[in-house]
């Protein structure tokens, strides 16, 4: 579906959804198009501003009851730093830890309750998951980055 700001002679403006613009085009053509405030068939597509989403590095920013757009430069070389220093931990802590996939609670759970021996383990788990394990006392924390499951590593 395409949606149209429309304009009758009349000055009114208004939307029309259509299938296509050749959809617009024919029911414009057969009188099918009307204004809703006035009734006049005399309708056209009125100017329109694209919709373009803000750019990954900007965010809105309300200053005195104006908004604006703030574009981020690079990171400081401080929290460059600091980042990699957090991904290497990450990856020393993964190196001694067990892949246990979408089965990352049910894991967590065994061992927590004795029925499984005690190891490093890291997976998957929803929102909804990991807010039930905190919520019985089981130890867990998200990683920092994003990890790949083995199987999907070159």
């Amino acid at each position: 579906m395409i949606v149209f700001d429309l304009t009758c002679d009349g000055g009114h403006r208004f939307e029309g959804w259509f299938g296509s613009s050749e959809d617009f085009s024919g029911q414009t053509a057969r009188g099918l198009v009307t204004c809703p405030q006035c009734g006049s068939a005399a309708v056209e597509k009125a100017p329109m501003a694209p919709a373009v989403p803000k750019k990954g590095n900007q965010q809105a920013a309300e200053q005195n009851g104006a908004k604006k757009v703030l574009t981020h430069g690079p990171l400081p070389a401080e929290v460059t730093e600091a980042l990699g220093k957090l991904a290497e931990a990450q990856a020393q802590a993964l190196a001694s830890s067990r892949w246990v996939g979408d089965g990352f609670a049910e894991h967590s759970r065994a061992m927590h309750y004795g029925e499984r021996d005690a190891e490093a383990i890291h997976g998957r788990a929803s929102a909804e998951e990991a807010r039930a394990l905190i919520d019985e006392g089981i130890p867990v924390a998200p990683l920092p980055f994003p990890v790949a499951p083995p199987e999907e590593l070159n």
